[in-house]
């Protein structure tokens, strides 16, 4: 491996590469905030690996049998190894690290744990987080037979760089249902954390959803805080602010954000500065068509009112007149429950739909879903639960 140069003053990436390098061998009290994690989960983890976790909550939660899990800055593989557990046998792990050094104590442990539960789901991959379609390994062997001499040369690696994202990014296209980080975005430095978020979803499959853990700050940083790079690397003056940090998955096209999990107590407090952990769930799959099929969705409460991420109002009680894409939406996480779907009488075909307004924010008639002829008298029915007693 190349060994560049450093500055004489570090910045973000250094203070964060030489922290965590340092401690993958020795454990580091100060780079842990406390977490419940699931003691069964555990069980089958190396207590080396335990022992060198960094974190500040429970992504692996969210995780669902069956799914393709990507984990941001995997570390010593802790969370990679609880999600494939939660994935099973038909699901599969992909653990994500800068560090070489935290990558290859992960590594050195894959096939005790698979042997533990019995089948082997987890790999590890060696990339940059908001970077995600650059394979750091396979730019290494690129770089062992084109070494970067001179100008030139430099310029040819920008050109193998972009070459092995199209022809072998290390993660896909739309080929993760969850993505997961512990406790890593906050490290990302600040110009890059708009890739960031677009490199998150742009692997995820539609439909798919990310739970992130991370510290956030109740205040926003301020800059000799975020000079700092012992405090950046211990996961403080990178914090985002916790309305910002769910902006980002705005910004990024996700829909459905929302807090899973909040500290009450501040983790650590500097210069009156509150940093506590928070888990954040945000959800891909709103693109697509706007189709009329003659549906409505009420909002059950108990708000008086609601707003979506795409600025739709909902009204308690009322018959929203909204697009098909937005009824397959409301009937998913996070919204299921929420509201009561009413679709017409008489189908419209996908195939025949016509495009719907959205941005209309009309009620919609009962007449339109039952049809305007629609005169049917019937006797009462039983509004009974069964077994209760009657009106």
């Amino acid at each position: 491996m190349t060994t560049l140069p450093q500055s004489s003053k570090p910045n973000e990436e250094q203070s964060v590469y030489t922290r965590y390098a340092a401690a993958a061998g020795q454990r580091e009290e100060d780079l842990c905030c406390p977490v419940d994690y699931n003691p069964l989960l555990l069980e089958v983890i190396p207590e080396e690996v335990i022992e060198r976790d960094y974190g500040c909550g429970d992504p692996s939660a969210f995780v669902r049998s069956g799914d393709t899990v990507l984990d941001l800055g995997a570390g010593g593989g802790k969370i990679c190894f609880m999600a494939s557990q939660l994935a099973g046998a038909d699901g599969r792990v992909i653990g994500v690290d800068l560090n070489p050094k935290m990558l290859a104590l992960a590594r050195k442990h894959q096939s005790t744990v698979a042997d533990r539960i019995g089948y082997a789901n987890v790999e590890f991959r060696r990339g940059m987080i908001q970077d995600l379609a650059l394979d750091l390994d396979q730019l290494e062997v690129e770089l062992a037979k084109y070494p970067v001499k001179d100008a030139s040369a430099w310029l040819e690696l920008r050109q193998i760089e972009q070459r092995l994202r199209e022809t072998s990014p290390m993660i896909a296209d739309e080929s993760v249902d969850c993505v997961l980080s512990n406790c890593v975005l906050n490290l990302v430095r600040p110009q890059d954390r708009v890739q960031l978020f677009q490199e998150v979803f742009r692997v995820l499959k539609r439909g798919g959803r990310a739970a992130i853990s991370d510290i956030v700050s109740d205040e926003t940083v301020p800059a000799h805080l975020r000079a700092n790079p012992e405090l950046w690397s211990g996961c403080i003056s990178g914090a985002f602010r916790e309305d910002e940090f769910l902006n980002a998955f705005e910004d990024a096209g996700f829909h459905g954000m929302h807090i899973a999990k909040r500290q009450s107590e501040p983790w650590r407090t500097v210069e009156g500065i509150e940093f506590r952990s928070i888990t954040v769930l945000a959800y891909k799959g709103k693109d697509g068509p706007c189709l009329e099929r003659k549906q409505a969705a009420v909002y059950r409460g108990p708000f008086k009112k609601v707003e979506d991420d795409d600025g739709h109002v909902y009204r308690r009680g009322q018959r929203m007149a909204v697009c098909d894409k937005l009824i397959r939406l409301l009937r998913q996480e996070p919204y299921a429950g929420s509201f009561e779907i009413i679709e017409p009488r008489i189908e419209v075909p996908l195939e025949s739909a016509q495009p719907f307004d959205c941005r209309r924010g009309q009620i919609r008639s009962p007449r339109e879903t039952k049809g305007e002829n629609f005169q049917i008298t019937t006797d009462a029915g039983d509004c009974c639960d069964p077994g209760g007693d009657c009106c």
